[in-house]
């Protein structure tokens, strides 16, 4: 029978508690953190954690341009359109 276990991929809640989440790939964590829609990097512990991972919930991340980003122009104007109540 074939290993049908899914390993984490994606954003998780950082469970060692240093960042808001952390970036995992094939169920091991990366360096890739985020915190306050911001990322960067930061090696993981050497010691792995016992909680249990937590999907980060989903949100709207377009709201907050990242560098580089060819629709900062967009998410600008958004914001602005937000920010006055959309009128």
């Amino acid at each position: 029978m074939l290993d049908t276990a899914i390993r984490a991929q994606g954003w998780y809640v950082d469970p060692y508690r240093q960042h808001e989440a952390r970036w995992f790939s094939d169920g091991t964590p990366t360096a890739l953190v985020r915190d306050g829609g911001v990322e960067s990097r930061d090696d993981p512990p050497d010691r792995w954690s016992s909680r249990q991972l937590e999907p980060v919930p989903h949100r709207e991340d377009r709201l907050v341009p990242t560098r580089g980003s060819s629709d900062a122009g967009v998410d600008a104007a958004w914001r602005f359109f937000v920010s006055t109540g959309g009128d």
